[in-house]
């Protein structure tokens, strides 16, 4: 080799063996982070999947533990509403009115089971109408007749509100259409079939003197197609009471009156008579 050469070539010599080796150090750091971020990233892989078997474990034990606590609370409640005397249970649920023995029903299956038993509907029906049919037998159970009572009693009630706003066209409408329907008026006037029937409540209700009214004392008694209700009047004026009946039929799914009948009452005030009409 020329020492000449080498020698003007030196510098040129070192720069590329400068170079070399930044290249060697650079593509070196360049391997080792990616080799480390390989490990990292299969550390944690294992880490998260050792972590989430742990994980699932422990959620399915939890899980289980609580169903077997949740399936043992609701066995041991269970027992508890069996336990009891069907007579404590009837006395129970005869503090509530209707709609919460019905909403008491739609909550689960023991509750509905409690809620339909027959005895708690007749100790409902005693409360709420009238103690007179304590020997009863209805056909299809205290809970279907406590419901048609109920239908009947809101059918009665709306008879006299008509009467109350003298509504002819209604009054219409709540009389079953047949000749052998019979209408007996407070004035002591009576009338039979339809036709007449609906001629008296249309005279009636262009009366302008006519006193009002309260009903108490509602009893109800209801057959498969027939119902007939009791009652007694009272005037505002003082008068009173005297007695009202109704008998309804059912049609179609649909209670009609068929016969109003009440006590002959005629009040004479001070400027001429005041007719009662109900």
């Amino acid at each position: 080799m020329d020492f000449a050469v080498f020698a003007a070539d030196y510098p040129s010599f070192l720069v590329a063996l400068a170079a070399t080796i930044f290249c060697l150090i650079l593509a070196s750091a360049v391997i080792f982070r990616r080799l480390k971020f390989g490990l990292s990233r299969s550390d944690c892989a294992s880490t998260t999947e050792g972590r989430g078997i742990g994980a699932g474990e422990m959620t399915a034990r939890l899980t289980e533990n609580g169903g077997e606590k949740a399936a043992v609370e609701r066995q041991s409640g269970a027992s508890m509403m069996e336990q009891l005397v069907p007579e404590i249970t009837t006395h129970a649920l005869s503090y509530l009115d209707y709609p919460s023995l019905c909403r008491l029903s739609m909550t689960n299956s023991l509750m509905r089971k409690a809620a339909n038993d027959d005895n708690a509907w007749k100790a409902l029906y005693h409360k709420d109408f009238t103690l007179e049919q304590d020997n009863v037998t209805p056909s299809n159970g205290w809970k279907a007749y406590y419901a048609a009572t109920r239908a009947v009693v809101t059918v009665n009630a709306e008879f006299f509100r008509i009467i109350r706003e003298r509504m002819l066209q209604a009054m219409r409408q709540f009389w079953l259409h047949a000749d052998y329907v019979k209408c007996f008026h407070a004035t002591g006037e009576s009338f039979s079939g339809y036709n007449a029937v609906m001629g008296s409540w249309q005279l009636a209700f262009t009366w302008e003197n006519v006193a009002d009214f309260q009903i108490r004392d509602v009893r109800v008694r209801v057959t498969s197609s027939m119902a007939w209700v009791t009652m007694k009047a009272y005037l505002d004026i003082g008068a009173g009471p005297f007695n009202v009946t109704n008998v309804y039929e059912l049609h179609d799914g649909r209670w009609y009156m068929v016969h109003h009948h009440c006590s002959a009452l005629l009040m004479h005030g001070g400027g001429g008579q005041q007719l009662v009409h109900v």
